[in-house]
């Protein structure tokens, strides 16, 4: 847990960019990691990785992913795969040992299909966007405090999704996740070529119209510079469509408390999926959870506190009537595509 306030109270917070409502503040640090680890994406495309359902049937819940690699894959938190019976998002960063398959939590982004696809997953160009993100991470984190497991509410996810695709005008016709990141495809790789790496860069602090604060930090600075680009489209995706907020402070101000709000949160630690230790931050209108690995912290994500969360805490699931629950949506999928 110590490494975590650590590795947060050594970053430099330097000059931000801003770009259509979406500020980015570059984190660097003098600190460097000696793990050595294979990028999904790149255990994927060299074949040395395979995810696949954890049985012909599937699991929404569960994954399973087979590292023939001889060292360990990181799978980031958000990251999405597609294909197989739905298209899914990891739930929290899991260092994926060599040489083993392991079973990794996950959240479907496609509430409407339940049919093969593909026999197996690839990972696209984008993290789940930021909002979903800090909704899921609350509820994971929850999860694990509570039950020592790694689900998210699902309900929770797909009405984020469906809220997200109104707002940003991007039905779909299996509710899928991708579609609002397709339909503004042009206005989000804008948002990339405005933001590129600092040298040395490590993380970031996003700030989303002025209102709404993330923070991605990894162990080193090919990690980052690989996702900065996926990143960037989870957070600018959240600016479209809402009005900019004025804010009084300054925004450098603001990112600088928001650092200072993990350093003093309360940290909870629990081991992980696959290597390392799960540490869980709570503070004042804070959720973060880091993966750690020895005395390196592979990757920390924060948010501020997500805000207009409609949830019946008795039902176990978000409210608002839009969905059946959980396992009735799941037996629905399952007639239709399995008569």
């Amino acid at each position: 847990m110590d490494h975590v306030k650590t590795a947060v109270s050594g970053l430099n917070l330097d000059e931000p960019t801003t770009h259509g409502g979406l500020t980015v503040f570059p984190l660097t640090t003098g600190f460097r990691s000696k793990l050595r680890y294979l990028l999904l994406e790149e255990g994927l495309r060299k074949d040395l990785v395979t995810i696949r359902e954890v049985s012909e049937g599937g699991s929404v819940p569960e994954l399973k992913v087979r590292n023939r690699a001889d060292r360990p894959v990181l799978i980031v938190d958000g990251e999405e795969l597609v294909g197989a019976k739905q298209n899914r998002v990891a739930n929290l960063t899991m260092l994926i040992p060599a040489e083993r398959t392991t079973i990794i939590p996950v959240s479907c982004v496609e509430a409407g299909r339940w049919s093969y696809r593909t026999p197996h997953f690839d990972v696209t160009d984008r993290v789940q966007n930021a909002r979903g993100r800090a909704e899921k991470l609350e509820s994971v984190r929850h999860s694990i405090r509570e039950r020592g497991s790694r689900r998210s509410d699902q309900g929770r996810v797909w009405d984020s999704i469906e809220e997200e695709a109104d707002v940003l005008g991007a039905p779909s016709p299996t509710s899928e996740m991708g579609a609002m990141f397709d339909r503004h495809r042009d206005t989000l790789d804008d948002y990339v070529r405005a933001v590129e790496p600092a040298s040395e860069q490590v993380g970031a602090v996003f700030i989303v119209g002025g209102r709404r604060y993330g923070l991605d930090l990894f162990d080193r600075a090919a990690t980052l510079a690989a996702f900065l680009p996926k990143l960037v489209r989870s957070y600018a995706i959240d600016v479209l469509g809402r009005r900019p907020l004025e804010r009084g402070e300054s925004l450098e101000g603001e990112a600088r408390g928001f650092l200072n709000r993990i350093v003093d949160g309360t940290y909870d630690d629990h081991p992980a999926v696959g290597l390392g230790r799960d540490v869980g931050v709570v503070g004042e209108g804070l959720v973060a959870g880091a993966l750690v690995t020895g005395r390196t912290v592979v990757h920390l994500t924060a948010f501020a506190q997500p805000v207009g969360v409609r949830q019946d805490p008795a039902a176990g699931r978000s409210s608002g009537g839009r969905y059946a629950n959980y396992r009735q949506r799941l037996d629905s999928l399952r007639s239709r595509y399995e008569r």
